[in-house]
């Protein structure tokens, strides 16, 4: 059953750390998952965080400090002596949750506590995996995994997997290799099972495998093990020598980091917050795009103040410019949405810019169509004016008709120049849509009600 955790859950805990009730709150704990226990502590209060965290067995804290938002990890980091922090907690993690956290500290901290391993093969491991991009394969992998030689037989391969079964979590590969540590592919744990003693791995391993290399962004690795339905992927250097594995646990991370990243650039932020940070972190990160869509509207009242004489003149058109705005702005951020998912999970497909434009342009033209002849109907119903109503239904399909082509392009363009993509929608679409729109509607209506 899932754990569902609530106010008078935390409430609860408060109360017992209050009374210091360590054997109430051990009989708790030591019963939860430490994904669990890291969202309660997250919850609570440093002081009561703390109590509780130094009180669990070393096992269980470790699990639980890789199981902290990164955000969170320092406060604790920060009052647990290094050389327990080395010898107690990160060497208990697994090689990749272990990098995690000593990328998310101040460098002279990790190096610190880096210094203080005791097991030295270990701490040249994760010395070598903190090299790597963190946002590379390289930098998601473990070094923990089973590796056998060719040359070995099924016997030779199972008492390996017995020596390391308590180092290596969730077993059901093991990638064979050659006497150069050069991977030759993958031989699934029931192949060891249904196969004697004395049967070669040579005559059994599975050739056909899918890898990447240490440098392959962290993005593209969730791209390839969507694709090909992998649970576990290996890591190869530039000269296929098996370096670690990937297991799908860290590539969800990825994918929910890149989704929060992107959702926010969409919605103008411009750093990774969250709703518990401060009320300054939280305005810093909006105010870039809160600055240009100030400075767009406050051009896009000029464009309107220079028509001031029409919209004295013909009052009425004062009715649709929110609608006119609207729908430019909604139109924009919908055909960049659909470019920047189409870009992020890797199905953008091998049309040229131009074609996609052109495609979109096709799309634009049918909505604008729709849309602007359900607005002339509606006007013709209540009776407005006639130049009014056609000078609002051209403009509609015009504003409908730019904002899908300009909502295509600047993505398509920001991805071919290797900018995130994800930065053309939200704000920056619609300001430049409500600017154009507004150019668009005052000067159709000029030239029309000049004519009629």
């Amino acid at each position: 059953m899932q754990f569902e955790l609530t106010r008078e859950y935390i409430q609860n805990l408060a109360s017992l750390v209050e009374a210091k009730d360590t054997e109430q709150i051990l009989t708790i704990f030591n019963s939860l998952h430490p994904a669990d226990i890291a969202d309660i502590l997250e919850e609570l209060s440093h002081d009561e965080a703390r109590y509780i965290f130094f009180r669990l067995n070393p096992t269980l804290a470790s699990k639980t400090l890789a199981e902290l938002e990164d955000d969170k990890i320092e406060r604790f980091i920060q009052v647990i002596p290094t050389n327990i922090l080395a010898s107690e907690l990160i060497e208990k993690m697994d090689s990749d949750d272990a990098v995690d956290v000593l990328q998310n500290i101040p460098k002279h901290i990790a190096s610190e506590i880096l210094t203080n391993f005791t097991d030295k093969e270990y701490q040249h491991e994760i010395a070598n995996l903190l090299d790597y991009n963190e946002n590379s394969a390289g930098g998601l992998m473990a070094t923990e995994l089973i590796r056998v030689n060719i040359n070995w037989d099924v016997r030779t391969c199972l008492n390996e997997i017995r020596r390391l079964s308590k180092e290596v979590e969730n077993i059901m590969l093991a990638y064979v290799v050659d006497d150069k540590n050069i991977l030759q592919g993958t031989l699934p744990i029931t192949q060891l099972i249904i196969n004697h003693e004395k049967v070669k791995i040579q005559d059994i391993y599975q050739k056909d495998v899918i890898a990447v290399h240490t440098q392959t962004p962290s993005e593209e690795v969730a791209l390839i093990m969507e694709k090909y339905d992998l649970f576990v992927m290996p890591v190869v250097d530039g000269i296929n020598r098996l370096k670690g594995r990937i297991t799908l646990d860290d590539v969800l991370d990825v994918v929910r980091e890149e989704a929060d990243k992107d959702y926010q650039l969409i919605s103008g932020i411009t750093q990774d917050i969250e709703s518990s940070d401060n009320i300054f972190r939280q305005s810093k990160a909006r105010l870039p795009w809160l600055f240009i869509g100030l400075i767009g509207g406050i051009f896009g009242s000029r464009i309107i103040g220079s028509f001031e004489g029409l919209i004295q003149e013909y009052s009425g058109l004062a009715l649709f410019l929110p609608l006119l705005a609207a729908m430019g702005g909604n139109v924009g951020v919908q055909s960049s949405a659909i470019i920047v998912q189409s870009i992020a999970n890797g199905t953008i497909g091998l049309e040229s810019i131009s074609q996609k434009i052109f495609k979109e342009f096709l799309g634009g033209l049918l909505n604008g169509l729709v849309c602007s002849s359900i607005l002339f109907l509606y006007n013709v119903l209540f009776g407005r004016d006639f130049a009014l109503t056609i000078s609002v239904s051209a403009a509609l399909f015009s504003i409908v008709l730019f904002a899908s082509v300009f909502g295509t392009f600047v993505p398509l363009f920001l991805h071919k120049i290797k900018i995130d993509p994800a930065l053309a929608t939200g704000p920056f679409i619609t300001t430049i849509n409500d600017i154009t729109g507004g150019l668009i509607y005052f000067t159709t209506a000029r030239i029309i009600f000049g004519y009629l």
